[in-house]
């Protein structure tokens, strides 16, 4: 895979986030849901990772949609960042929690013999993820390729030996 290697930095500062007026919405219908799940014993993946978007908002750039997949070896988070190159992100890691972070600055200019159009709008995002317990945070790593960022979160030994597969009967 051909891209641009980000550096992760590590803060031992805890981040936080900047007030979300949906944050308490979001609460709410996440705490619904896990009183479902809870019967049943299992955290999902999202649930795992605890993600807490929060967003500033100027000329409609949100913050970006992640993919979380785990395997047997890592678990992987990819965000599509178009219109942004590697020095536009920052990642980090603050205890436990992964920052995901992000800035887009657009400027047009077009002149003509009648007329000047100058344009410029700013948008940042900020993301952070919990890391569930496993995570070799010492070998975290983050590749950027064609637009899309790829955070590598690898688990340690002693979760990949815990992990084991359950035979299905046939009754």
């Amino acid at each position: 895979m051909s891209g641009t290697n980000i550096d992760v930095k590590k803060s031992s500062v805890p981040t936080e986030s900047p007030p979300n007026r949906w944050k308490s919405f979001r609460t709410e219908i996440d705490n619904l849901f896990e009183r479902f799940d809870d019967v049943f014993q299992f955290p999902s993946i999202p649930r795992l990772f605890k993600s807490e978007p929060s967003v500033q908002t100027f000329f409609e750039f949100n913050a970006p949609a992640v993919d979380v997949v785990e395997d047997d070896s890592a678990y992987k988070i990819t965000a599509e960042l178009p219109g942004l190159s590697e020095k536009d992100i920052e990642v980090s890691l603050a205890g436990n929690t992964l920052v995901l972070k992000g800035e887009k600055q657009q400027e047009r200019e077009e002149k003509d013999k009648n007329y000047h159009i100058s344009e410029r709008s700013y948008g940042s995002f900020q993301r952070l993820f919990r890391l569930p317990e496993g995570v070799d945070s010492d070998k975290v790593d983050a590749n950027f390729a064609k637009g899309v960022l790829t955070i590598t979160l690898p688990k340690t030994a002693e979760a990949k030996q815990q992990q084991r597969k359950i035979a299905i009967k046939t009754v």
